[in-house]
């Protein structure tokens, strides 16, 4: 009897794949996935720095604001000293609730993915209508604001429902990060014959899971981007491979995780000549343009 599956792509291992090299002849594409993100006071979800109490949970909100408040400000600085590009997911909120934080960013010329309204919420419990309006609505915020539309999605907290690639690819979508299944980009069909693109995010290298979920603290965290920098970099001498860090300003933002991060993004930084340091979106461009 077969497994139930999702029918959204077929198993392919990764050895022997047709793929294209990245611009300039680099074998690894190297991308900052920064989550920008407001919640709600008193109601709806939230990542816990220590257990909840009743609502309101003044201790877990307050820690998660003060990402948006300091953290990212200093974050900011090492991006602009490091010039290292970055993938803002910003949930659409964050434009009213937290002024100046967006216009920063554009003022880099970095990338904006839509990342739902709020991350006080899942997208993935919503019927068909009304995970429909929450993808509408949050394109058109931030095409409102940023003077075109994002390319790719983020759902908050990694929530789809069976829909939502189908979804995606109808509201003009050309990739999503919700699937962390590969080291590469992977073709996702979509009903009606559409297809929407992949692009590999991290869940291993990415804080939530890794300080909040597991307690690995700071330096451990930077080993850890260290490591699989590395080794992805020795590995993408057989393929081309996606190399992406998921980073939350309320985590890393605070003092004893941001110094041993820096050392972890100079390390990267300092092989900047090996490796295609880009946005998210520029990866997806090119797999599109490769016609793979």
């Amino acid at each position: 009897m077969a497994l139930p599956g999702h029918g959204r792509y077929p198993y392919r291992a990764i050895e022997g794949r047709p793929a294209p090299d990245w611009p300039g002849g680099r074998r690894l594409a190297v991308y900052i996935a920064l989550n920008i993100e407001v919640f709600a006071f008193g109601e709806g979800l939230g990542a816990e720095l220590a257990p909840g109490g009743p609502q309101p949970d003044v201790l877990n909100y307050a820690w998660r604001d003060y990402g948006n408040r300091v953290g990212v400000w200093r974050l900011l600085e090492d991006f602009y000293r490091l010039e290292l590009p970055v993938t803002v997911l910003a949930n659409a909120e964050t434009y009213a609730e937290c002024p100046g934080i967006m216009e920063a960013f554009r003022r880099r010329g970095d990338e904006v993915v839509a990342h739902g309204r709020t991350n006080s919420e899942r997208q993935g419990v919503l019927d068909e209508a009304a995970e429909r309006e929450l993808i509408a609505g949050t394109t058109a915020t931030i095409t409102a604001a940023e003077g075109r539309r994002p390319d790719g999605w983020l759902g908050p907290w990694i929530s789809q429902s069976r829909t939502t690639p189908d979804l995606l690819a109808e509201e003009g979508y050309r990739y999503l990060l919700d699937w962390c299944h590969d080291d590469q980009p992977v073709w996702m069909d979509t009903r009606n014959g559409g297809r929407v693109l992949s692009v590999p995010y991290p869940q291993e290298l990415n804080d939530i899971p890794a300080v909040v979920v597991r307690k690995v603290e700071g330096r451990a965290f930077a080993d850890m981007i260290v490591d699989g920098f590395d080794e992805q970099l020795a590995q993408s001498a057989r393929q081309p491979l996606v190399f992406g860090i998921a980073l939350h300003p309320y985590i890393v933002g605070q003092p004893h995780r941001l110094r041993p991060l820096r050392r972890a993004l100079e390390h990267i930084a300092a092989r900047r000549d090996e490796v295609w340091l880009c946005h998210a979106g520029e990866i997806a461009r090119h797999w599109h343009e490769a016609g793979i």
